[in-house]
């Protein structure tokens, strides 16, 4: 994105893979809730997990550098100095999983479809692409609209391309539970609707020998099991159903598995530590609901979480607590503005809340014990001031007479435990809260749709944002069904400092323009902050290995491999401990 590659044009491999990792071996996975189709592009249907396994993209990414791209299908990439077009040429060996050649027809033909039909995603990201022209059988050249969009070239090469002759016969804005043409490492083997699907590793795949694939894929089959939620997943997971798992629940962390076979080593229990940039989970507000569009009313709110007592209580101390949209990184706006990030936001002074320039932004905090009272009558005068008073132990509205009442929506009921807290003590408050666990199905359609009051989320960010910031905050996106824009932003500052990020000329500037926005993204309060952890938390059998390396973005099984000898070892040893 900025300055040199990492890597020279001749490497061998990442630094941070094993090139000699073994292949062979099946790995088994969990997944939440369901799926009924292997169309992931659009925003119908649930896709399965796992299927970007069968697609490969133009470019490829490092896991140890901020935003640089290394050639997968694209042999060769070109761009001039402005970077107002970029041109690909696609490998003469790279075919798709049929045996048919990847042409210049199947890249314009996945553009087109994906911004024409695809998820709203894909228009925000796409938007300043002016058109794809095809130059012979093997090359494309996307042409960019007038303005500076460094970043065009790279998140084109994201573009995981798909096959025009399997698709131009097929209803691509329709489910559909055939398994797709791909070209990628890994076909779809086998799958029961619902409840689990296989892949299996292509011996024929064209790119296993290049170099950003060296090391990767190493397993012969990956399988997802469906389960309904994570307390289901961690008791199949201590019954051996499946291998691996992410743990994001610090409760089940620090108290589900203190078990003999953790003990034992038999089952692998490991904190990996990374270097990403934490983005955004919070509570938050849709301020489509009236009750929730005065910022006054939602900063009154933010003082009802009890973070120090919830990290004590419930998290056993193992999250910090999240105060910025670019957390964890050099992205995130502290102390107060100056240099280059002053001058970017003095352009809106008079546009944006004073305290940008007066105040830093810190989540409001407690001392822990549970007793919150100070806050909350922060809250309740914040509340007053906005014309909101405790009539008969109900928050009214002075002028309307409405009552204030909302719902909480969630999809696991782990995360009942931490709203629950909250909810009780916004009722302390005169506030009518429900909580609300809905299945996934029902959950994504309700977000695609914006039907709901407050939910949680996590807006995550790579170390260098741009295009897909349009999704997650500007005006545009608030309107469009199925956009990242849960909080249904409508602000003209943070559609210029969007653009302002998407148009930044190197580095610096960059970090700059993304903590200017962050800043008043803050200052915005559209959700209620969370907490972060700064390590993966991984737990499995004992039968893997893994690089020594974790990279800046943190691990990924599909770096792993199976050690042979200790796979040989575990049935006995889960047999000696009553597991067999």
């Amino acid at each position: 994105m900025h300055g040199e590659p990492k890597y020279p044009e001749d490497f061998k491999h990442f630094n941070y893979v094993n090139p000699l990792a073994p292949k062979g071996g099946d790995v088994k996975l969990a997944a939440t809730g369901t799926f009924d189709s292997f169309n992931g592009f659009i925003i119908k249907g649930n896709p399965a997990a796992g299927l970007g396994l069968i697609y490969d993209s133009l470019l490829t990414s490092s896991a140890d550098e901020a935003f640089t791209e290394y050639g997968l299908l694209a042999e060769t990439v070109e761009t001039d100095a402005e970077r107002t077009y970029v041109t690909f040429t696609l490998r003469k060996d790279a075919y798709w999983h049929d045996g048919k050649p990847i042409t210049a027809d199947d890249v314009i033909w996945t553009f087109n479809t994906l911004y024409e039909k695809g998820a709203p995603f894909y228009r925000f990201y796409y938007g300043s692409v002016a058109e794809a022209q095809k130059v012979d059988e093997r090359t494309v050249k996307f042409t960019f609209k007038p303005g500076e969009n460094r970043e065009l070239p790279l998140i084109l090469g994201q573009l995981n391309v798909l096959p025009k002759h399997y698709w131009e016969d097929r209803d691509f804005e329709a489910t559909t539970q055939e398994p797709p043409l791909g070209s990628g490492p890994y076909k779809i083997d086998s799958f029961e609707a619902g409840r689990h699907v296989t892949y299996r590793r292509n011996p024929e795949y064209w790119g296993a020998k290049h170099p950003a694939n060296v090391g990767l894929y190493n397993f012969d089959t990956i399988r997802y099991d469906y389960y309904r939620d994570a307390t289901v997943q961690i008791e199949a997971f201590k019954g051996g159903e499946f291998d691996f798992r992410a743990e994001n629940s610090s409760k089940a962390w620090a108290t589900s598995y203190n078990i003999a076979e953790v003990d034992a080593g038999v089952i692998v229990k490991e904190e990996l530590a990374h270097e990403r940039a934490a983005g955004m989970q919070g509570f938050v507000f849709n301020t489509r609901r009236t009750k929730f569009q005065d910022p006054q009313v939602r900063r009154a709110l933010s003082y009802v979480f009890d973070f120090e007592w919830s990290n004590a209580n419930l998290f056993y101390g193992q999250y910090s607590r999240t105060r910025s949209f670019f957390d964890n990184s050099e992205l995130a706006a502290r102390g107060l503005p100056e240099g280059e990030e002053l001058e970017i936001l003095e352009q809106f002074r008079g546009r944006i809340p004073d305290e940008v320039f007066t105040t830093e932004y810190v989540p409001p905090s407690t001392d822990g014990s549970g007793r919150n009272r100070a806050n909350l009558k922060v809250a309740v005068e914040l509340l007053r001031e906005a014309g909101w008073q405790i009539r008969d132990k109900k928050l009214t509205n002075v002028e309307t007479g409405e009552v204030m009442t909302f719902e909480v929506l969630l999809v696991s009921p782990l995360f009942e435990r931490i709203v629950n807290p909250m909810a009780k003590s916004l009722r302390r408050i005169g506030i009518d809260v429900s909580v609300r666990t809905v299945d996934a199905a029902q959950y994504r359609r309700r977000l695609d749709t914006f039907d709901f009051d407050m939910v949680t989320t996590v807006w995550g960010q790579s170390l260098s944002p741009g295009n897909e910031q349009r999704d997650f905050w500007s005006s545009d996106a608030a309107d469009r069904e199925g956009s990242r824009n849960l909080a249904g932003i409508k602000d003209p500052v943070i559609d210029e400092l969007i653009e302002l990020v998407i148009a930044a000329p190197d580095r610096e500037s960059l970090v700059q323009r993304v903590r200017a926005l962050d800043r008043v993204l803050q200052w915005g309060f559209w959700a209620i902050p969370q907490f972060h952890s700064k390590v993966d938390r991984v737990i499995y059998w004992d039968k893997f290995d893994h690089p020594e390396q974790t990279p800046t973005t943190g691990t990924s099984i599909l770096r792993w491999w199976i050690d042979k000898g200790r796979e040989s070892t575990l049935s006995e040893r889960r047999r000696v401990m009553g597991k067999g």
